[in-house]
């Protein structure tokens, strides 16, 4: 009996010390992890029906809604998010007001530069003067508040519609440049 009771006890030491070791061995290394999703080409975190909401001073300033939104946080020189399923930010201005809408089918925002890059039926529409600016590709500089197209693009404001290949403009769409344009214009002397 003695010599049963030792082998039954040795055999649970044994496995009761593999399993230990086992659990030892695993570390938390979350930057490896990371790396391997870097190497791998993999997002770091993935967003569905994502609603995100920017304040400043306890005032919203934006929203961001999209179906899909892929974190590259992991990226050392460049990291971004990706919004494969398009992308609709709403900025407020006029005191809670939607001021400015901004729409897309594809989009990149690249965290370093605060640059973003929209793509696919972009819109901008400015609510408080009505204008409406429809390209294909838009880029979106969020520090200086200013929009740059090389693409064809469509502009309508209240009496006008503009049409040309390339585009400069604030964001809310005024103080805008319009290169290689076509259409009709009003114009008033003053």
């Amino acid at each position: 009996y003695f010599v049963k009771y030792n082998k039954e006890i040795i055999i649970k030491s044994i496995a009761v010390l593999f399993v230990t070791a086992m659990l030892f061995s695993c570390s938390n290394n979350t930057q490896k992890a990371r790396d391997f999703l870097a190497d791998m080409n993999l997002p770091v975190g993935t967003s569905k029906n994502a609603f995100h909401v920017y304040k400043d001073s306890g005032r919203i300033t934006s929203k961001l809604i999209t179906p899909i939104m892929l974190d590259f946080s992991n990226r050392e020189s460049h990291p971004y998010s990706e919004f494969p399923s398009g992308i609709k930010i709403i900025n407020f201005e006029n005191n809670g007001k939607d001021s400015v809408t901004i729409t897309g089918d594809y989009a990149l925002s690249y965290s370093k530069t605060s640059i973003s890059e929209i793509k696919g039926n972009v819109v901008v529409v400015n609510h408080t003067d009505k204008s409406r600016l429809e390209t294909e590709q838009l880029f979106w500089d969020e520090k200086t508040n200013y929009f740059v197209s090389e693409k064809a693009f469509k502009l309508t404001k209240e009496s006008d519609t503009i049409y040309g290949v390339g585009f400069e403009s604030r964001e809310d769409l005024t103080k805008h440049l319009a290169k290689k344009t076509t259409g009709k214009l009003e114009t008033s002397e003053e």
